[in-house]
């Protein structure tokens, strides 16, 4: 809507009214009918309306609302602007109609004493001893307020009762007169501050406007801040140049605009960052999103976790239980038989499947497990970068990456998916559950694919710190025995001579500790499974901490330690490739764990 003469007004009235609702139905449809913009707020308390258009159309929305025997003696202030300042027209039933949260207050019943703005104008020019008291938002003082006053310091008026606490005691005994826009705040703040000890509390009625309206903005400082697409009136109540950031909402000078940190729509003076700022910013957020999605931890709560299973080309003739027992070795087959006795081993209809009943390969079944509870793990994962391709993350440990075994929910790609939904980052290699340390993650599916690859190819360069028991004869050594392709107990790898996948680690030692332990930096070359757990138990120098590749040859019971219990002293330290955007080499390091200091 655009006109040389739109009319705006601003009221409020504290006085019950009843049926909001039909009462919200037809102002609505009035309001409409008469093609106004704006926001009219109905509560039981009152109403507050905030709302322009022309002038024949205002004065018949005033004069249906005078309709109403509460508000009869209903007296609006008027303002000119040459174009409607509301976007659209909005009807909304509230709690409050100024949202203040101290029900004992209600000044439908008792208010503060007003000030007329004459009055208080001839008491400043006399220079009468008063503290003037801006009960408004801080956003809103920045444009301008009384000369001398003393603001709240609140960004929104639910935080008045905290910040009068904080008054001095001293103010108690003063007069003090509170003053706000239009003055609908004051009627709570004055009140309030009686109940609290003010002796001499006084609120200016009609707020700023209408001491502009009568007295010309004499000892004001600046302008008025509006709750509408004006921003701000001068004294004179014309619209004046000043802004809203789009991006933190606070109020602009024309000097403001003129700066250059002023960028429409991203950021202005109050809110422009740094790039590194920027950064920090981003990665506050994103440790408060995970810290959200692990408390609790997602697996805490009994839950029923449908692991799915694929059956294999080689699986054609076979049982279900040979299947599964082929599969999944480490699960006994009597676990496997209760499964299906039990309805828990279902096909992809539901339909439960008998320990005996054929497989079809290539069909998906579904292993029901009910009130799943899941392992404690540790959930303090750091974001040590992000940008539009690549998330890099410090991953702590006990906490597997992928689901399976005992965890599903409690993994770090459950977490991540969680915490960063929509985004699904897709972490680019893997670490062992136990295994603290870096981690790099593709943002999206694209860059997953020209990042990955890296990893096979063995373009990337890691280094890991890992403490051993025993001291080495050299100071680098190296360890080249296969690894099996196939797993064992408890989900283990195994050196195989014969049948194994080539894998080879460099060592370097970094430290000797009187102890008899030793301080290594590793080097992989291949990614096997367990590659660097496997090779130095082989060559006699078992991880400290390791829960499953025991000193004495023999596999635990577990491959992952419990929260608590101490840590497996390997640390994913560096990691180096080529960046899947920019093809430049990056690289990038998680801070080194206690017991890998280097400097001790």
């Amino acid at each position: 809507m655009t006109s040389s003469a739109i009319t705006n007004i601003s009221t409020y009235k504290f006085a019950p009214l009843g049926d909001l609702k039909a009462l919200r139905r037809d102002l609505l449809d009035l309001c409409r009918r008469l093609r106004l913009g704006g926001t009219i707020l109905l509560a039981r308390e009152g109403i507050n309306v905030f709302v322009a258009g022309p002038r024949p159309a205002i004065d018949e929305l005033v004069a249906r609302l005078r309709a109403i025997p509460s508000l009869a003696d209903l007296a609006p202030k008027y303002s000119e602007s040459t174009h409607q300042p509301f976007r659209r027209m909005l009807v909304k039933i509230k709690r409050e109609i100024i949202a203040f949260g101290v029900p004992e207050i209600d000044p439908a019943q008792r208010t503060s004493p007003r000030l007329p703005p004459r009055t208080l104008a001839q008491w400043l020019a006399e220079g009468k001893p008063v503290t003037l008291l801006d009960t408004r938002n801080d956003y809103e003082v920045r444009l301008g307020t009384f000369r001398g006053a003393r603001p709240i310091g609140i960004d929104h008026f639910r935080d008045f009762p905290a910040a009068a606490a904080g008054l001095p005691e001293a103010l108690k005994e003063e007069t003090i007169v509170t003053f706000c826009t239009g003055g609908i705040r004051c009627e709570k703040a004055g009140p309030y501050l009686e109940s609290i000890g003010f002796k001499h509390v006084f609120q200016l009625d009609g707020g700023i406007l209408k001491y502009f309206e009568e007295t010309g903005g004499a000892h004001y400082d600046g302008e008025c801040f509006v709750f509408d697409q004006r921003v701000g009136v001068d004294p004179a109540l014309r619209e004046t140049s000043s802004a809203v950031c789009f991006n933190c909402q606070t109020p602009l000078t024309v000097e403001e605009q003129q700066h250059p940190d002023y960028r429409p729509p991203h950021a202005c003076p109050h809110c422009h960052r740094t790039p590194e700022q920027e950064r920090a910013a981003l990665i506050a957020k994103r440790h408060e999103a995970i810290r959200r999605a692990t408390t609790p931890l997602p697996g805490a709560a009994p839950y029923e976790n449908r692991r799915p299973l694929l059956a294999p080309p080689e699986a054609a003739g076979r049982t279900v239980l040979e299947t599964l027992t082929t599969l999944l070795p480490h699960h006994p087959a009597e676990e496997w038989a209760r499964a299906c006795a039990e309805g828990r081993l279902v096909d992809r209809d539901d339909r439960a499947c008998g320990a005996d009943d054929l497989v079809r390969p290539g069909e998906w079944y579904v292993h029901v497990q009910p009130a799943t509870r899941e392992p404690d793990v540790d959930p303090s994962i750091r974001v040590l970068h992000e940008d539009e391709a690549i998330l890099v993350l410090h991953k702590p440990a006990p906490l597997p990456m992928h689901p399976g075994g005992r965890y599903n929910r409690n993994t770090l790609e459950h977490i991540l998916r969680t915490a960063f939904a929509p985004l699904q980052p897709r972490p680019a290699h893997r670490l062992d559950a136990a295994t603290t340390g870096v981690v790099v993650c593709a943002r999206t599916r694209r860059i997953a694919g020209r990042l990955q690859p890296q990893f096979a190819r063995g373009e990337v360069e890691k280094a890991y710190l890992v403490r051993v028991h025993g001291q080495p004869a050299e100071d680098t050594f190296a360890c080249d025995s296969p690894i099996a392709a196939t797993t064992g107990e408890a989900g283990s790898r195994s050196i195989d001579p014969e049948n194994g996948l080539p894998a080879r680690t460099d060592f370097e030692v970094l430290r000797r500790s009187v102890d008899g332990t030793t301080l290594l930096a590793a080097y992989p070359k291949t990614g096997r499974t367990n590659q660097i757990r496997l090779h130095l138990r082989h060559l006699g120098l078992p991880v400290c901490g390791d829960p499953g590749y025991l000193a004495d040859g023999r596999t635990g019971p577990v491959l992952t330690p419990a929260v608590g219990d101490p840590p497996m002293c390997l640390h994913a330290w560096r990691i180096a490739f080529a960046h899947p955007l920019t093809e430049a080499r990056v690289a990038f390091e998680s801070p080194a764990p206690t017991w890998a200091q280097l400097d001790r």
